[in-house]
């Protein structure tokens, strides 16, 4: 009888707690699916994703950019190669006009502009520069003799233009004429002062020749005097007789007269080949560079 009501007991006790736990539990357990986030986690990964967006934009961006200087790039370093071409071509075309003697019509009109080029991008003062490097090396290299019979030859038409077109010789201002034939002039004025007051300062005694008339010996000299060409040891011009010659027949000519009268020829410095071109030479021969295209009027065509 103990042992039943024992039993008994265990089972109200547990027919007590099924009930209550069918209560507070519940007859079924639901889960639901999914992530909880707070909103402070949500805020930090939103601001995540606009951050990561706006670093996206930003890349993509940055990579636009790139392209579009890689083809600006692209597009200059093809319009050099161009221009390189051009130059190259013009400038044999020049030198085989001059040493002919065949003028500027000979050589093509698109080199009208890379002689512009040319001028304005700093090709012609550098090619000045080093020109003056070359004769300044060599001269000093040759000390002159105290006698005075070791000279330089340097052409005066090179220095001041005696045309009725170019009645000034353009003189050192604080900018430089946007026109490039002007800007030319101006640039070949500075060269050739400066390399004759530095060959004056080395004690070489300097000897100027013109193919101008000896007629325009007067106007000739006060405009080297004004253009600030002064102390020279003579200035060469042509008599009559000489007007009918080729100017590399007179200026061949002069130079073996001064060469029988016992002066050494030690360089003879001109823009032009008429004044370069004597055979067989005992001198060093310093060409000053022309521009590739150049005015006619001027009667300096080409490099």
């Amino acid at each position: 009888m103990a042992a039943y009501d024992h039993q008994m007991e265990r089972e109200i006790s547990a027919q007590s707690l099924t009930s209550r736990g069918g209560s507070e539990i519940g007859g079924h357990y639901t889960v639901e699916t999914g992530i909880y986030m707070s909103s402070f986690a949500a805020a930090i990964f939103v601001a995540s994703l606009a951050t990561v967006g706006v670093l996206l934009i930003t890349i993509l961006f940055a990579l636009t950019i790139m392209l579009r200087d890689c083809q600006s790039k692209s597009a200059g370093i093809v319009e050099l190669w161009k221009y390189s071409d051009d130059y190259i071509q013009c400038k044999i075309s020049a030198l085989h006009a001059e040493l002919n003697s065949l003028g500027a019509k000979s050589v093509p009109h698109f080199c009208k502009h890379v002689g512009v080029q040319y001028i304005k991008k700093g090709q012609y003062m550098r090619d000045l520069n080093i020109t003056a490097t070359l004769v300044e090396d060599y001269l000093n290299s040759a000390k002159p003799l105290t006698d005075g019979l070791d000279v330089v030859l340097m052409d005066a038409d090179d220095f001041i233009l005696l045309d009725s077109h170019h009645d000034n010789l353009p003189q050192p201002r604080g900018s430089i004429s946007s026109d490039p034939t002007e800007e030319a002039e101006f640039l070949k004025h500075v060269f050739s002062l400066q390399l004759y007051m530095k060959l004056h300062e080395g004690g070489w005694p300097l000897i100027l020749f013109s193919r101008k008339s000896e007629k325009l010996r007067k106007i000739t000299e006060e405009r080297l005097i004004s253009a600030g060409y002064v102390n020279w040891s003579s200035l060469i011009m042509r008599l009559d007789d000489e007007m009918l010659m080729s100017t590399s027949t007179y200026i061949s000519g002069r130079r073996k007269l001064m060469e029988r009268q016992h002066f050494r020829i030690k360089a003879v410095i001109s823009s032009q080949m008429d004044a370069l071109s004597d055979q067989p030479m005992s001198y060093r021969a310093f060409k000053i560079p022309n521009p590739v295209y150049f005015n006619t009027l001027h009667h300096t065509e080409i490099i």
